[in-house]
């Protein structure tokens, strides 16, 4: 099992603070240059490490090496590093492990601790060390720093400010701290006491009131409404005989965690609050949609929803997937591997699991009856962050729910500074073969048009209406161009015409 959690008293959330100021994102960048943060991003430590012991007692250095690199340093150089909380205040408060009381005595991180920037603020947060550090497989109760499914959901929520917010599976806190700039409370559960004292860690030191609860899912906040809820729960399948985390592995059968969430989050949200999470679904033949709908349907209140699948990936590369970030590989033991590989196919064939899909999920208990759904496969690229794309699609389907083809027809619409048209085709040809309407921004989309619809977004410059632009396309020969209007829809809501 894992260390205790850190804690701080209140003068050394002061003090720390204080010492840790200079130490940031940027900082860290310009201190190990680009070859070595590339690196890191590959959980490469090597060069990041050569070049932190060459500058020697530098503070920066020494906290790097410490706290990021799992590098060991002398009490004399962690002194000079944290001058107001000092070497045994870090001791006290769970960060190093001290031996001996000569200046150069060694110490030992017990976390890792490392610089996060948002647009507007400057954070550090703990969690516990990586497989990379301590060159042994993780421990279950491990608790997880930031990772790329952890920046993918803080990307892609939607900021708009709200009342109360609820972080559901809070980890190391990192979306209850996004949340508190912009709700008036933040409430962030786990099942997993350590997860949560590092939440009240990284809360303390960011300057940041948070309701802390435990338990699963929903439970501790029965009978309790959110204007948003985010989650990025322990979605991963896990069969018996395969590795378990607390971090990744919910405790439920197959996708169970994901379809109990979709299922009941409705149950604390306010009306028009919002619910946002990560997922995995499993693939049992037939449209991957199908079972997230049922899920939906199984809501007690009427929901829209938005689904987007990013991936999918058969049984078998799901299994080696998972089985690599526990860090069981052939390398390290071939039956070992073996044996769980087989787990895992073994669970996955008996239920007909023939692939795994990967998104994102949006869902909003709806003001007056459900009028979106919208589940779709889109891989490739999207703008960081994703969050306002979000906000403006709804607002735009909204608007759109409100419009009649009769008052659309009276709009006028201006295509988006981030749409291109793209035109393909073989040279002897007098028209062109294929016509994509491409979106810059966003999820990056492109739409296949005929001659009609291309015709019509090249037209819309905010001038003419909806109900000119087709009327002068009958004009010039195209055929049936008020049966372009579903399209025009979907090229307003999803953002390629305002």
């Amino acid at each position: 099992m894992s260390s205790s959690a850190p804690s701080l008293e209140p003068d050394a959330v002061v003090a720390l603070r204080s010492d840790l100021a200079p130490w940031t994102v940027e900082a860290v960048s310009d201190l190990l240059g680009d070859r070595a943060v590339r690196a890191l991003d590959r959980e490469q430590l090597v060069p990041a490490r050569l070049i932190a012991r060459a500058a020697g007692d530098d503070p920066l250095a020494v906290l790097t090496r410490l706290f990021a690199l799992g590098d060991g340093v002398t009490r004399a150089q962690l002194a000079a590093a944290l001058p107001g909380l000092g070497v045994e205040g870090a001791a006290a408060s769970g960060l190093v492990a001290v031996s001996g009381s000569s200046d150069d005595d060694p110490v030992q991180a017990l976390i890792d601790l490392r610089p996060y920037e948002t647009e507007t603020d400057r954070w550090w947060l703990a969690s516990d060390r990586g497989e990379a550090v301590t060159g042994r497989q993780l421990d279950e109760d491990h608790v997880l720093g930031v990772g790329g499914a952890s920046l993918t959901l803080a990307s892609i929520t939607m900021r708009t400010p709200v009342g109360r917010a609820l972080d559901l599976g809070a980890g190391c806190g990192v979306q209850a701290l996004h949340a508190s700039l912009h709700a008036g409370s933040v409430v962030a559960t786990d099942t997993s006491a350590r997860a949560l004292a590092f939440t009240a860690f990284n809360a303390a030191l960011a300057g940041v009131s948070l309701d802390l609860r435990l338990g699963s899912l929903l439970d501790p906040v029965v009978g309790e409404q959110f204007d948003l809820v985010v989650s990025n729960p322990p979605f991963v399948i896990t069969p018996l005989g395969a590795p378990s985390f607390e971090y990744r592995d919910g405790g439920l059968a197959g996708d169970g965690i994901v379809g109990s969430l979709i299922s009941s989050v409705g149950s604390v949200l306010a009306p028009g609050g919002v619910a946002q999470m990560l997922g995995n679904w499993e693939i049992r033949g037939g449209d991957w949609r199908e079972r997230i709908e049922e899920w939906i349907d199984a809501s007690p209140v009427p929901l829209d929803a938005w689904v987007v699948q990013r991936d999918a990936l058969d049984a078998a590369e799901y299994a080696e997937l998972w089985l690599r970030d526990a860090g069981v590989i052939p390398e390290r033991g071939r039956p070992a591997f073996d044996d769980a590989y087989e787990a895992y196919l073994t669970d996955f064939d008996r239920r007909g699991v023939r692939e795994v899909g990967f998104g994102m999920v949006l869902l909003r208990h709806s003001l007056g009856g459900q009028t979106l759904r919208r589940l779709e496969f889109l891989e490739g690229p999207v703008a960081t962050p994703l969050g306002p794309e979000l906000v403006a699609t709804l607002a735009a389907h909204d608007r759109l729910a409100l419009l009649d083809d009769v008052a659309l027809l009276s709009t006028r619409l201006a295509v988006a500074g981030d749409v291109t048209r793209e035109v393909y085709g073989r040279p002897l040809l007098a028209d062109p073969e294929h016509i994509l309407i491409r979106q810059g921004g966003g999820f990056g989309r492109a739409v296949r048009a005929d001659t009609g619809l291309a015709g019509f977004v090249g037209a819309c410059d905010g001038e003419l209406s909806v109900g000119q632009i087709l009327g002068a396309l009958e004009a010039l020969g195209v055929e049936h161009a008020r049966e372009l209007l579903p399209s025009i829809r979907e090229l307003v809501e999803t953002g390629m015409l305002a």
